[in-house]
């Protein structure tokens, strides 16, 4: 439970896109890991920023989509919190979608640190999706963007079609591993059973 002497302040930033069936209720079940943790009674309680000039939790009716820029006072703890939130907005995301999470230590105070002390601020990427391929594919567009960016220092942008393509052929190796994975201990189909379906969903696009 976050607290007013706790050790981090945790920032969420990030849009997620919904199903076009998703209702405030259910984002709000969805969403239940987060404002419990806050200490609130509901989303409409929970959704405000422990900054003011930040926006919070959203449900953009227009997008449909969520919108975070939410700070929250907690500890380590918080990270079983995103688990479970990443979990239940699986269910609602309409396409992939990746979420910045920064956690900054408050105890910790540059000026008067010893000289080899070190902070204990830390970030991390979370992505949810509707399956695995969507999934991939927002992880597989932030990595291309991430390398042409520094890469473009050095080579023209149009030299750089085989890098992205190796980056592709990686993500597709990485995608079939796992509908292999997810095949195994299926029960074999029966004659002219045709092909059914798997876990992963369509391979990601670009993933040739």
């Amino acid at each position: 439970m976050a607290s007013y002497n706790a050790p981090f302040e945790i920032h969420v930033h990030g849009q997620v896109p919904l199903r076009a069936d998703v209702d405030f209720a259910q984002l709000q079940e969805a969403l239940k890991p987060l404002w419990k943790y806050a200490g609130a009674r509901s989303l409409a309680d929970g959704a405000h920023s422990h900054y003011e000039d930040e926006p919070g939790i959203r449900f953009d009716v227009q997008e449909h989509a969520l919108q975070l820029c939410w700070t929250v006072l907690g500890d380590e703890d918080f990270r079983q919190t995103l688990d479970e939130m990443c979990m239940n907005l699986n269910e609602l995301s309409q396409a992939g979608a990746a979420l910045e999470v920064t956690f900054y230590d408050t105890e910790f105070d540059e000026e008067e640190a010893e000289p080899d002390a070190q902070s204990r601020d830390d970030f991390m990427m979370l992505f949810v999706g509707p399956n695995p391929a969507a999934i991939m594919q927002v992880q597989r567009d932030l990595l291309v963007q991430d390398v042409i960016n520094m890469m473009e220092r050095h080579f023209d942008a149009a030299e750089l079609g085989g890098v992205v393509a190796e980056i592709d052929r990686l993500f597709s190796q990485r995608f079939d591993s796992l509908v292999s994975s997810l095949e195994i201990g299926k029960p074999p189909r029966g004659p002219g059973g045709g092909h059914g379906g798997h876990g992963g969903g369509r391979k990601p696009r670009h993933l040739h």
